[in-house]
């Protein structure tokens, strides 16, 4: 029995807990940012770009060959996700201003 509350201090003192719940949250916000990237903005965003089949666009160097279109829409996907991220953090973590005297 021991062993057990031992184990249940460990959860409280650290806060496993309410890690666990902030991780399984941090995922479905997650998949539901990529969504609205995927979904929403993406489909707006693509007529604009020549050809339409940027994501599969490639470099090749001889045997070497360089997926550069993916790597160009991870980094979209990660600027548009982080600017989402950020407005959301902004107004929700908003916090009162400190006024000097």
């Amino acid at each position: 029995m021991g062993m057990m509350k031992e184990f249940k201090d460990f959860l409280k003192e650290y806060k496993i807990i309410g890690l666990a719940v902030a991780f399984i949250i941090g995922v479905a916000a997650t998949a539901l940012v990529q969504s609205l990237v995927n979904n929403v903005i993406m489909p707006i965003i693509t007529p604009f770009i020549p050809g339409g089949a940027w994501q599969t666009a490639t470099f090749s160097l001889g045997p070497i060959v360089i997926s550069w279109g993916a790597f160009l829409g991870a980094v979209i996907n990660f600027v548009i996700i982080a600017w989402v991220v950020f407005v959301i953090a902004k107004k929700v973590l908003k916090e009162d201003k400190i006024t000097k005297k």
